[in-house]
């Protein structure tokens, strides 16, 4: 194959979560010849990989799902927050509806994708020995494809089991009577701890930076409510594309400062009573810009969760006078009763601040001040944001230029898509993009309309090759990072900022406004997609046959 100029598809998305599933019926629909790859064995993304204990979205339905008419008007949901199993059956709900089951190829890695310059079609290796080549490449992982495990001492010499949460065996961990280890308490530690508190024999949570959840407020939904409900969402699909976060709010267009004591806690007290990440998402315009009004939104979630916890030496360890870092700079983690569960007596809080983790070894975690049994450790360390999964598949562009490579001095993106010097390459949900800073089927949708379009111009047109302006890319970039240094984000070392991971250059890796961000796109693409660079076919077919 290595002198064939047409291709075997046109595009080969890879990543069978939202962005990829979106867009591989966005593609088809408009006469493109597709293959979606994906290593796991079942649609779902994220959701097939995360099944651990407690796993569930933080986003509530019917925000969390496609605006598709197809899709919502047949599908109805148990719960307001969905569990891992339930989002499994909706992404297979999906693929029934658009018959995309042949498109598809499960259960298969792409170990490798190199550009053929002369062919001007990517050339894809799977595991297990084949080939397939593209005219595009649309990498579809999502900014949370690659969990990061630290780097412990020891940890090759435990006799027991450890994974991390998004690694969780597809035939399940029995929890009851271990003796757990959870390292992390971030989105995916807090829904573990709060299962593995019900029946573990010891559970021992090591908390770096103590989380700073909201209540989720679960509800049990009927099909006759929904029903009700459904002639509302078009309506709540539209408004989500208006909003920073992907919502169906926006933040208020008063500063935290500008109103009485009264009216201030009354607000809190209305989005923290309503559940879900409202707080958050819904509060004042100044929250996340504004020291002193970031504070009081701290104040009331302190008070509130230390109300919730006896002993006042555990309640300054999980809600602390003095905040970690402002209130939500890290994106805050839903909780059912997570306060709760340190009361038990078969739970006990680490601080990892005052006592650090030394090594492991056979059957305990050894900190500076002392040592703690376990059969079972649990990493809820979080990923290497944006860019691992990315990094992972070995792309390699013009000259032979390696992603990781072009990435090593950071992240760079233009429209949060492409990458200069890799042609013909579209990322979704990747970095640069509000993927982290959004709901994700909000972005998925977005990004994979504007795809959409802007392949069919190429084809329109006869275009077979695209690239990103250097400069374009640079401008792009640094426009989200000074978009970042607007905000309180770089006070916090979160994945946001990229702090997590060791070695990483600390920069802001998402665009922080989907409303911002699909007019921006939408701009690039009216001013005839400027910020790229086109070339017509001479001795190649442009499209699949």
């Amino acid at each position: 194959m290595s002198g064939k100029t047409t291709p075997d598809y046109d595009a080969v998305i890879v990543g069978a979560g939202f962005s990829g599933v979106y867009l591989l019926h966005r593609l088809r629909e408009a006469g493109f010849n597709v293959l979606l790859v994906d290593a796991a064995a079942q649609p779902g993304g994220i959701w097939y990989w995360n099944r651990y204990p407690g796993a569930r979205v933080d986003s509530q339905v019917p925000l969390y799902e496609f605006s598709l008419p197809e899709v919502w008007r047949t599908w109805s949901w148990t719960e307001r927050f969905p569990g891992w199993k339930e989002l499994r059956a909706y992404f297979r709900h999906v693929c029934d509806t658009f018959d995309l089951w042949p498109q598809m190829r499960l259960g298969t890695r792409v170990e490798s994708a190199r550009f053929a310059e002369k062919a001007s079609l990517w050339r894809l290796h799977l595991d297990g020995g084949d080939t397939v080549t593209a005219r595009f490449l649309l990498p579809a992982l999502g900014f949370a494809s690659k969990p990061y495990v630290p780097d412990i001492p020891g940890l090759d010499t435990f006799a027991g089991e450890w994974c991390h949460t998004a690694r969780w065996p597809q035939e399940g961990i029995d929890l009851a009577g271990r003796k757990i280890a959870l390292i992390g308490t971030g989105a995916s530690g807090v829904q573990v701890a709060q299962e593995a508190a019900k029946s573990a024999d010891r559970l021992t949570l090591f908390q770096r930076t103590p989380i700073l959840a909201l209540p989720m407020r679960q509800e049990t939904l009927t099909e006759e409510r929904q029903e009700r409900e459904k002639q509302g969402y078009p309506a709540i699909f539209e408004q989500r594309k208006q909003t920073s976060g992907g919502f169906e709010y926006q933040s208020l267009e008063k500063s935290a400062l500008e109103v009485s004591d009264e009216e201030r806690t009354a607000h809190f007290e209305h989005l923290w009573q309503r559940g879900g990440l409202k707080f958050w998402y819904h509060n004042f315009a100044d929250m996340l810009t504004n020291r002193e009004a970031n504070r009081y939104a701290y104040d009331f979630w302190r008070d509130k969760v230390r109300e919730r916890i006896v002993d006042p030496a555990l309640a300054e360890k999980l809600a602390p006078a003095e905040p970690p870092h402002p209130f939500g700079t890290k994106r805050p983690s839903l909780e059912q009763n997570y306060y709760e569960i340190f009361a038990q007596e078969n739970v006990a809080l680490v601080d990892l601040k005052e006592t650090p983790i030394v090594r492991i070894s056979a059957d305990r975690i050894e900190t500076q001040d002392g040592a703690f049994d376990c059969d079972l450790i649990v990493f809820a360390t979080g990923f290497d944001a944006g860019r691992g999964g990315l990094i992972d598949m070995n792309i390699t562009g013009l000259g032979g230029l390696g992603l990781a490579q072009a990435w090593n001095d950071g992240l760079r993106a233009y429209l949060g898509m492409a990458v200069a010097d890799f042609p013909n390459m579209l990322f979704a949900y990747g970095p640069l993009s509000p993927s982290g800073f959004s709901n994700g089927p909000t972005t998925a949708e977005i990004q994979g309309d504007w795809i959409c379009d802007f392949l069919v111009r190429l084809r329109d047109e006869g275009i077979v090759l695209f690239d990103t302006e250097p400069e374009a890319e640079t401008t792009w970039t640094e426009m989200v990072a000074q978009a970042g240094a607007m905000t309180l984000f770089p006070e916090a070392d979160s994945w946001y900022m990229g702090a997590n991971i060791p070695g990483k250059k600390r920069q802001l890796i998402n665009f922080p406004s989907v409303v911002g961000y699909a007019a921006l796109c939408d701009d690039v693409a009216h001013d005839g997609y400027r910020g790229f660079v086109t070339e017509k076919p001479t001795n190649t077919e442009p499209f699949a046959q």
